[in-house]
């Protein structure tokens, strides 16, 4: 299995103007066929995504440096040739991939979660809410997470009160999230590192004002954001061990996965996909985000024939178990959302120091049914 976003096709085709601390907004959205395109206009404040971007900075500060260029062109080569484990193979390696390609894609996947919060209710503040994304390692789901329930903590904050989810009674009401990653390359420094950017002040000058030291704060308190990191190929998982990470999930992302998993294997992707239905519980959301349908098909029997990528998902999905053994055993899951093609566009004034892009999506919500 690929990584999030490590397709060949992409690393070949990734180019971008060099400007300074300004994000890409020329690409022009195209329609395939009678597909319709979905502009999604940002709805998040630009000060919460600048301290998304801020986090990666704060992570990987080292990054920034004059090296940066030849390892992402070495990274790229790799994954070009689809070598992945050589791609993720070395720290610098991931680094390089994360401060390049996970800022824009955590800003557009803050941008769906918040798009998607009505369904996501009730998130419950008793208990965590439980996030499992598969390919995840790179860091852009949790970061987009980050920025999601910082909006939440804000929602649940009185209008003229400041934030303080430290307080007793804020500790209690305020919602709390645990994140697993699971990927095939250990992303488990990156996961770490990002963890602690975002559950920790960034550092500032020794000559910073006394205000500024005043109101440096982390993004979220360590007790209300935790994360973890595992290394597995989610296609050789056995049953027991991929329900063993899956059965308390509220909520399993695919982000820029799925065709990948599909392109290595179809018959491993399709059995895949029954062991993670047979792993969640009632309720349990799916999350599937990929590029568009006319980039995101796979070939059965040589060039005989291509399917679009949700079809097959839907196939798998939504078809009546084989096993059923009457007509009342349906589906196991319902459709919640489906868009085959959606734009995020990021909004002027953010600062960063590698180009940013906008998104290009499909998007596809499942709930789990009992």
């Amino acid at each position: 299995m690929a990584p999030k976003g490590a397709s060949a096709k992409s690393a070949k085709g990734s180019k971008s103007k060099k400007t300074t601390n300004t994000p890409k907004r020329n690409d022009t959205p195209q329609r395939s066929g009678r597909q319709e395109v979905t502009d999604v206009s940002a709805k998040i404040p630009l000060e919460l995504q600048q301290l998304l971007l801020n986090i990666f900075r704060s992570a990987f500060p080292s990054r920034f440096g004059s090296d940066l260029k030849p390892l992402l062109q070495e990274v790229k080569q790799h994954l070009y040739n689809r070598d992945f484990l050589t791609a993720f193979g070395k720290d610098e390696y991931l680094e390089a991939y994360v401060v390049r390609w996970s800022p824009s894609r955590a800003l557009g996947y803050l941008q769906i979660f918040n798009d998607l919060e009505d369904h996501f209710r009730p998130i419950h503040k008793s208990s965590p809410w439980t996030v499992v994304c598969l390919g995840g390692g790179a860091g852009a789901e949790i970061v987009g997470l980050a920025g999601f329930l910082k909006q939440l903590v804000q929602e649940d904050t009185p209008s003229g009160e400041e934030e303080s989810p430290e307080s007793s009674d804020a500790a209690v009401s305020a919602p709390k999230f645990e994140i697993s990653a699971i990927d095939i390359a250990n992303w488990t420094p990156i996961v770490t590192s990002l963890q602690t950017a975002i559950t920790t002040a960034p550092p500032l000058s020794k000559y910073a004002s006394a205000a500024a030291k005043e109101s440096n704060v982390e993004l979220l308190p360590p007790h209300l954001f935790k994360t973890a990191s595992l290394q597995q190929d989610v296609l050789t998982m056995s049953a027991e061990d991929l329900s063993a990470q899956l059965q308390n999930a509220d909520l399993v992302t695919i982000m820029f996965t799925l065709n990948e998993l599909y392109s290595t294997s179809l018959a491993k992707t399709q059995a895949f996909l029954m062991r993670l239905t047979g792993s969640l519980q009632q309720g349990s959301l799916l999350l599937v985000v990929d590029s568009p349908g006319s980039y995101s098909t796979v070939t059965l029997n040589g060039a005989e024939k291509q399917y679009p990528m949700h079809w097959l998902l839907d196939h798998t999905l939504l078809s009546v178990p084989k096993d059923a053994k009457s007509t009342a055993d349906g589906p196991e899951w319902e459709k919640v959302l489906s868009d085959e093609s959606r734009w995020f566009r990021l909004p002027e004034g953010l600062k960063y120091p590698i180009d940013l892009e906008n998104m290009r999506y499909q998007i596809h919500l499942y709930r789990r049914l009992p």
